[in-house]
């Protein structure tokens, strides 16, 4: 059990960040953190016997995540007829996801790795540069240049439109690449 508390020690922070900046909902953030490092001891011996287990918590934090969205969703089809107050409506760049996994394959390696591994799986700046030998000023540059990127890029392939307070309004979504991968 010694492992699981070291582990959790590690990665409680990151992991806690990753799921508020996925919900934008503090308590609902630290409600699926309980349910990762329940999960976690759950596991027992197993647990200590992972090769990866930043990764590991990371994919059950996810995985929380998904299970959380889709009894959201499916609370949304049945209570469907009831009118929707504007402040529970997700914002419409939530959907624009939907475009964000081709987006990331026409982007260069480098900026898709890096938009990959600090806002997608949550790494940080400074875990991010030292990864890469760069200083935190270098690897900070780089994030933003590949995020500045990645908006031009989103902008462009799925048509989106902002309203009159710069918020995301509306995209045009793109099918899934389907050409073969080599």
């Amino acid at each position: 059990m010694n492992c699981v508390i070291t582990a959790w020690a590690s990665h409680e922070a990151e992991l806690r960040h990753y799921l508020r900046r996925q919900l934008q909902d503090s308590a609902l953030a630290e409600d699926l953190l309980q349910d990762t490092f329940l999960k976690a001891l759950a596991e027992g011996s197993r647990f200590c016997q992972l090769e990866n287990r930043r990764a590991w918590l990371f994919r059950v934090a996810k995985n929380r995540l998904i299970d959380y969205h889709r009894t959201h969703k499916a609370h949304e089809t049945i209570v469907g007829d009831l009118p929707e107050s504007p402040a529970n409506e997700a914002p419409v760049v939530d959907d624009l996801s939907q475009c964000l996994p081709r987006a990331l394959t026409e982007l260069s390696p480098a900026d898709s790795e890096v938009i990959r591994l600090c806002d997608i799986e949550g790494i940080s700046q400074a875990e991010y540069a030292r990864l890469k030998g760069l200083s935190p000023a270098g690897a900070k540059s780089r994030i933003q240049r590949a995020r500045k990127r990645l908006k031009l890029h989103l902008k462009a392939a799925c048509q989106v439109r902002y309203d009159e307070n710069g918020k995301v309004c509306c995209f045009t979504p793109r099918p899934p690449d389907s050409t073969p991968k080599p």
